[in-house]
């Protein structure tokens, strides 16, 4: 289209196209009798639909304009044509183009000499209207500046017909008889099907062709006074249809912006094509105006009724996606916006702003879209028209949308430059983190569902769609996926009855090969085994011998402590032939790390607060903790090196994804767990050692006072070596082990049932997110069953084995103290012999106190011995309580070891006969 072409005012009468073919000849055909116009003097005016003007003198001695050279005589042989010999001279504002080759003066196109036929209506002469000063009018076009939708027009808008001037105004419609009106009419409608304003038929005054708001909701329409009854409600139920499609073309060039995504481009495009078609139609239209003589206003509307459906249903459809935009676009300031800090940091990264104004605008695209499609389809679903119309669009919108799909299930990948998928990629979170800190923050934030973008075709697969893609992108990091290779043969749009079938059996194949690479390529069972040989303690001969090297390093304080002596002689051990480490393949990875923070104290803050997935303590959440007895929290400055000791355990991708951080801090809870009863039972086998060895408990006094506080001495330490065994059988070989079995079960696939006291093997598909479950739930049953997750439990435990080493830490200073306990022994060469080897320095000498005779030792060291019976007898008692009460409301497996722990609760075996319960 020229630039001429696109200026022409819908109230242009200088220069004036038709709706699609452009100026071409217009015979008068039967219907279009010439009338004898009132003021004209007698001359006949035929209409002239062709031009804008329905009113034209001719002489039938000249040539027409519009028409092939022949008299009106020639045309109609039975009607008589009086007229006038005179020649009018057109004048335009383009120079007359040459004669064609028939002899026919070629109209300009689009152009038509208003002046002239205003003239000839009221009889001047053409000298009159040319002497006439009329105020200038020159209306121009330019071209506008470039838009990201492609497609969109660059040429400016037409002036409006309310600027036009009153010279070049039509005549008035009152002033025409109905057939003339009809004409004039048909002609307008055909102009304002295509967005222009007509002659009669013009913008409301209202509209605003610049705002684009405007031109989203249409423009209404005003007709000329003066128009017949009949043709005005005829014409009005019309009108519709050009506000429909120019409401219609502005959503298009709005929707078709680069910022829309690409499921609004298909949109866009499908819907272009039915305009194209609706053109098409327009052309029609006024190709039987220009050669039917019975086309009238009537056969319009009813070729238009189908279209007119079509259209409205295209505009309800923009409008309710419109209001989707605008409701969203309302809510530019939600919080959530800022609570999303890693949405916040990638914007900047990308070089966005912080403030609201620079944040991704919300706007109705890509799941949303194909929603308000279905909803609508669904809602319309009676009518057959619109139900083939939405399913067009649906399927055509839906493509590019497949598209990422097929890329997401088939090649672990996401191409969406737009923010349309359901799954969104965190670019920040990449692979080379994991290397140093294997966290499952790859696994749970790299890739994450936009639940408000999720199509209603996807709601019930959503969770596989993510997990499928999700193992092809860790396959495909590793190796395993040839990215290279086209997607074929899969559905290309929602309607396509392989859509469900694509999406599970890409989910099936995604599972299986990460399961192969996690298994077989990086031997996860065998890993999780060293794992089970290092923190569990199982066939730990390598471990004892590795506690009896390095326990004098150990029994420092932490700060005291050389790790890296600790480290090498944990090679040195490793190493040693014959052990079962000494042929792991993975013992490279174990290291020797030192916690500063006492077990107990770490986890009361887990219980009360943070959880395993948070770091440090929440001040805000500080009045909600448990109150912890102020014996629980130790100066952490005094820690030794036993209850600092911990193992850490590097993991390589992808089985960092398994044995995540937060799986090897419970891996490291169980560990310290268990090495402080392991400590303690060798403290108290000491103490054994000690009373079966050491003079002064095996010498048989003649004072049966001190015997009995010796057998009552024997007794506790026996107590509290029983009770340190039993709880360690229950959490090893009642707790441990049989979860163990379970989880490993599940690794290798089988899945064992008791049925009727048979234990059965099933064989069972695992996808990877199952295993990883099984595997964190593997290790948080094991803490909650070894009282590790209760706090009440927890704090009476602490006490019991506070009492238990200090008991055995004790048990050298009651070994020099009965040298001077006993009176048989005190003084005697046996004695002074055992107190030497105590102090074999002489800057250190024998204390006087110790080689003689103290009468009133005996009632101190029983006085001693009672605090530490008592405590160890009502923290005991009160653990069985506990674990009676908890065993029947929250762990059944609490119950064995209440019922373990009921020898340790026997008759303390004092001298006043008190039992404990």
């Amino acid at each position: 289209m020229s630039s001429s072409e696109a200026v022409r005012g819908p109230a242009h009468s200088a220069q004036r196209t038709t709706a699609i073919s452009g100026a071409r000849p217009r015979i008068p055909g039967s219907r279009m009798e010439e009338e004898t116009y009132p003021d004209s003097g007698g001359e006949i005016l035929p209409s002239d639909s062709a031009s804008n003007a329905p009113y034209r003198k001719v002489s039938p001695g000249s040539q027409r304009a519009f028409a092939p050279q022949r008299t009106l005589r020639n045309h109609r042989i039975e009607r008589t044509n009086i007229v006038v010999n005179d020649t009018i001279q057109l004048k335009t504002r383009n120079p007359v183009k040459p004669a064609g080759v028939d002899g026919v003066s070629e109209w300009p196109s689009m152009s038509r000499d208003t002046s002239s036929v205003t003239s000839r209506a009221k009889g001047c002469s053409p000298s009159r209207v040319e002497g006439r000063h009329s105020p200038p009018w020159a209306p121009s076009a330019a071209l506008v500046n470039h838009t990201s939708a492609p497609l969109a027009g660059r040429i400016s808008l037409p002036p409006l017909a309310s600027t036009l001037p009153k010279a070049l105004e039509p005549h008035p419609l009152r002033q025409l008889s109905p057939i003339l009106q009809e004409s004039a009419i048909l002609e307008d409608l055909l102009f304002i099907f295509m967005g222009f304003e007509g002659q009669y038929v013009r913008f409301a005054e209202s509209y605003d062709p610049c705002v684009e708001k405007e031109r989203l909701a249409g423009p209404r329409f005003r007709v000329s006074f003066g128009l017949d009854p009949s043709l005005r409600d005829l014409t009005m139920s019309m009108l519709s249809i050009a506000t429909h499609y120019i409401a219609i073309e502005a959503f298009i060039e709005v929707q078709s912006r680069e910022d829309f995504g690409m499921i609004n481009h298909a949109l866009c495009a499908s819907i272009r094509k039915l305009l194209k078609e609706y053109v098409v139609l327009i052309a029609q239209m006024e190709h039987q105006l220009s050669t039917d003589s019975t086309f009238t206003l009537h056969v319009l509307h009813l070729h238009m009724l189908p279209t007119s459906h079509l259209l409205l249903q295209l505009y309800t459809l923009a409008q309710e996606m419109l209001r989707k935009y605008l409701l969203l676009e309302d809510d530019l300031d939600s919080v959530d916006d800022f609570d999303d800090v890693d949405n916040i940091l990638e914007q900047l990264r990308d070089g966005g702003e912080l403030a609201p104004g620079g944040m991704s605008k919300k706007i109705c695209k890509g799941g949303n879209v194909i929603r308000l499609l279905t909803d609508r389809l669904s809602y319309m679903s009676g009518d057959p028209a619109a139900r083939d119309l939405l399913q067009g669009l649906l399927r055509d919108s839906s493509r590019p949308y497949m598209a990422m799909l097929n890329e997401w299930l088939h090649h672990g990948g996401i191409k969406d430059p737009h923010g349309e998928f359901l799954i969104k990629e965190q670019k920040s979170i990449r692979r080379d983190r994991l290397e140093e800190d294997y966290t499952d923050e790859y696994w749970e934030k790299r890739y994450t569902i936009r639940e408000s973008d999720v199509p209603p075709q996807l709601q019930g697969v959503k969770d596989k769609v993510l997990l499928a893609g999700k193992y092809l992108n860790v396959v495909r990091e590793c190796g395993g996926v040839d990215i290279s290779t086209e997607v074929r043969d899969v559905p290309e749009s929602f309607d396509d009855p392989r859509f469900l079938y694509n999406v599970t059996s890409a989910y099936a194949h995604a599972n299986s090969s990460l399961l192969n690479l996690l298994l077989t390529t990086h031997a996860l069972p065998a890993r999780l085994r060293s794992m089970k040989h290092y923190f569990f303690l199982d066939r730990s001969d390598f471990f004892s011998y590795y506690l009896y090297l390095s326990s004098s390093e150990l029994k420092k304080q932490i700060k005291d402590v050389n790790v890296g002596k600790l480290q090498s002689l944990l090679d040195l051990v490793l190493r040693q032939p014959g052990s079962v480490a000494a042929q792991d393949p993975f013992k490279e990875d174990i290291k020797i790390h030192m916690n500063d923070q006492y077990l107990t104290t770490f986890l009361m803050g887990v219980v009360n607060v943070r959880g395993f997935d948070q770091d440090g303590n929440d001040e805000g959440a500080e009045k909600h903790r448990t109150p912890v007895a102020q014996s629980i929290i130790e100066d952490d400055g005094k820690m030794t090196g036993f209850e600092a000791l911990e193992f850490k355990y590097s993991v390589p991708f992808p089985l960092s994804l398994v044995i995540s951080s937060k799986t090897v801090v419970r891996y490291q809870i169980l560990f310290r767990y268990l090495l402080s009863m392991r400590h303690l039972e060798s403290l108290l086998v000491t103490s054994w050692e000690d009373h079966n060895k050491i003079v002064t408990w095996t010498h048989r006094s003649g004072n049966k006072k001190l015997e009995v506080w010796k057998r009552r001495a024997w007794t506790l330490r026996a107590r509290m070596l029983n009770f340190v065994q039993q709880f360690m059988y229950y959490c090893t070989s009642e707790v441990i082990e049989p979860n163990w079995r379970n989880l490993m079960g599940k690794v290798d696939g089988k899945e064992v049932e008791d049925l009727a006291s048979l234990k059965v093997e099933q064989q069972v598909n695992r996808t990877v997110d199952e295993l990883m479950e099984d595997h964190v739930d593997f290790l948080d049953t094991c803490l909650k069953e070894c009282m590790l997750m209760n706090s009440k439990l927890l704090k009476i435990h602490s006490k019991l084995m506070t009492v238990c080493e200090m008991f055995a830490n004790y048990t050298s200073t009651l070994s020099r103290t009965l040298c001077s306990v006993d009176a048989s022994l005190a003084g005697t060469a046996p004695a002074l012999t055992y107190l030497e080897s105590r102090y074999p320095s002489s800057r250190h000498p024998i204390p006087d106190h110790l080689k003689a005779f103290d009468p009133d030792g005996l009632s101190k060291i029983s006085d001693l011995l009672d605090k530490y019976e008592g405590n160890f007898n009502r923290h005991l008692s009160l653990l069985l309580d506990a674990l009676d009460y908890y065993a029947a409301t929250e762990t059944v497996a609490l119950s064995r070891l209440c019922a373990q722990l009921s020898m340790a609760s026997e008759k303390g075996g004092g001298e006043d006969g008190r039992e404990l319960r």
